[in-house]
């Protein structure tokens, strides 16, 4: 099979969307190496993530083919792809970031669209109009003009029907998995080297994630005064102007010194972080899925999370799970697993045991296996 991508994120972004569409060439590349992947991005970007996975002949980057196209890359990516697909004879195109070019299902190629999520809908006050108004046209006609469509979880693939009155029959649901760095030991001259240079507790929850309100920081920070003086919190993550909003509460309660929080973090030094905590809290009030929850139990930290979405997906049923606005329920959780050994433990090892159907294996099969579905099929 000859497969186009959308390739935008994987050039360009370095999180999230990014990190999925990397993925998504990894793996296929590296489990089924006699097919050709190619990637269609709207122009160049350093980025040494990709630059590693270009080192293998089945994969490859391509631009807009021309000096017109070039100059005019937003149009080529959602309409002039389409006649290129065409002339470089692509079987199939998957959209990896929730949308495909427009005329795709008049130009004769087949697709699959991954959407991750549509939390704006069900949280609109966290975007703006004109946002909603652009991911919701966008991520309407890709579900209706693709071929199939792959929601990152099962909880997605409810809010696809729901939203845009898409037959459930036309989803599949294919979890992610997160980067080998965290499925691999942790040298502990490394660990001791991140201890020293963030100065961390010596116990500590650990939180990854934007500090933006959906992810809902503030709540661990409002379970700290219900926890011995020793635990404290260490967040990773992008901050926003609701950073402020959890420091300034943190300020006023006098637990300003129980709270540390990083940004820019390098990626080969975040499983260190994951190593040493005590336990793992994703407090969000809604997720497409939870990467950082699977990074977590990979690394051995027992799981505390948010209902509410699919964050139980995610931690299987040996993680732990709280009313996102309750603060005293997250403080028992988290007491509970730091006076008894014997549960966190039991949390890690079944946790472990849990994550491995979002293995790269098994995720690769199972997105070989809708592509040839697809081409099979006569619509």
């Amino acid at each position: 099979m000859r497969i186009g991508f959308d390739g935008k994120r994987a050039v360009q972004n370095y999180t999230g969307l990014g990190n999925y569409s990397r993925f998504v060439a990894d793996i296929l590349s590296r489990y089924y190496p006699h097919n050709q992947y190619i990637l269609y991005a709207p122009r160049p970007g350093a980025n040494q993530d990709l630059s590693l996975l270009l080192e293998r002949p089945q994969l490859s980057v391509a631009y807009p083919p021309n000096h017109f196209w070039q100059r005019l890359k937003s149009l080529w990516r959602v309409w002039g792809i389409v006649r290129q697909l065409k002339k470089e004879k692509i079987d199939l195109f998957h959209g990896l970031s929730n949308e495909l070019p427009l005329p795709i299902s008049k130009g004769g190629v087949k697709s699959i669209v991954t959407i991750h999520d549509l939390i704006f809908l069900r949280y609109p006050e966290y975007y703006h109009r004109i946002d909603r108004w652009i991911y919701t046209y966008k991520f309407r006609k890709a579900c209706e003009h693709s071929n199939r469509i792959i929601a990152v979880s099962q909880t997605t693939k409810q809010d696809i029907v729901h939203f845009f009155g898409i037959d459930e029959a036309k989803i599949s649901v294919i979890y992610q998995g997160c980067n080998p760095l965290f499925k691999q030991p942790v040298p502990v001259a490394l660990q001791e080297e991140v201890r020293q240079k963030y100065r961390l507790p010596a116990r500590y929850i650990l939180n990854v994630g934007s500090i933006e309100s959906r992810k809902n920081l503030l709540l661990i920070v409002k379970a700290l005064p219900y926890l011995a003086e020793e635990v404290e919190v260490v967040a990773i993550g992008r901050r926003t102007p609701y950073t402020a909003t959890v420091e300034e509460y943190a300020r006023t309660h006098g637990l300003q010194g129980r709270l540390h929080i990083f940004h820019s973090v390098p990626l080969h030094e975040l499983p260190a972080f994951y190593r040493q905590a005590a336990v793992f809290v994703y407090p969000s009030f809604f997720e497409g899925f939870g990467i950082p929850i699977i990074e977590a139990i990979h690394c051995g930290v027992p799981v505390i999370a948010a209902t509410g979405s699919c964050l139980e997906e995610a931690g299987g049923p040996d993680s732990l799970y709280v009313h996102p606005e309750d603060e005293k329920a997250l403080a028992n959780a988290i007491d509970n697993i730091l006076s008894s050994p014997g549960l966190a433990r039991k949390m890690i090892d079944n946790g472990r045991q849990y994550v491995q159907r979002f293995s790269d294996e098994t995720i690769a099969q199972q997105l070989v296996e809708i592509y040839q579905e697809v081409l099979r099929s006569s619509d």
